[in-house]
């Protein structure tokens, strides 16, 4: 009887110690497991891309400023940034011709006139109507354009909507895609407009 208790009690021992053991590996496995799996996974580094440098514009500043000249700006600067980079106005510039709260295109050339250049350069006095200084295409308002010849209201309004559709003009001849100026109108507009 006792032999048979004895094998009793040492079975039980045995099953606990199997149980314990099989407990032991699968608790090692999983373990082990866990960290093959993390290790498994490639780490990700996340790269902050730098951010893209400012665009930059070309412009040509002349006129009544204290240092004419090509300078770089930011995109999206003014006109009045231009001037201030070429040292700002001079005593005689005649700014009320200026816009300069309008926006810089590459290559545009900001002219600053003198007052009363103009007049001056040609030796004699403008003729009623006509403007006293260039007219800057890119930035004039629709009076400003009013005063060059053969420019009404009409084709004014035209000229401010073809360079908000189309951007700045780069030379004279682009006037010509605006409807209702052809060559004799060029011609007539010559050395009164900037960009020319």
């Amino acid at each position: 009887m006792q032999l048979s208790a004895l094998t009793v009690s040492q079975r039980r021992a045995a099953a606990a110690l199997a149980v314990l053991a099989m407990l032991l590996v699968l608790g090692v496995r999983h373990l082990h497991g866990s960290r093959a799996t993390a290790s498994a996974v490639p780490l990700v580094t996340v790269r902050r891309s730098q951010a893209p440098a400012a665009r930059q514009v070309v412009v040509d500043v002349v006129g009544a400023v204290r240092r004419p000249g090509l300078y770089r700006l930011r995109e999206g600067t003014r006109i009045a940034d231009a001037v201030g980079r070429a040292g700002g106005a001079t005593p005689k510039a005649d700014l009320a011709q200026v816009n300069l709260a309008a926006p810089l295109a590459d290559g545009e050339q900001v002219v600053v006139p003198a007052r009363g250049a103009a007049a001056a350069a040609g030796g004699t006095a403008a003729a009623p109507g006509s403007p006293t200084a260039p007219v800057d295409l890119n930035t004039a308002s629709p009076e400003q354009l009013d005063t060059l010849p053969g420019v009404g209201p009409s084709t004014a309004a035209k000229i401010i909507a073809f360079r908000q559709a189309h951007g700045p003009f780069h030379s004279l001849a682009e006037l010509d895609a605006v409807p209702g100026i052809g060559p004799a109108r060029l011609a007539e507009l010559k050395g009164l407009v900037v960009p020319s």
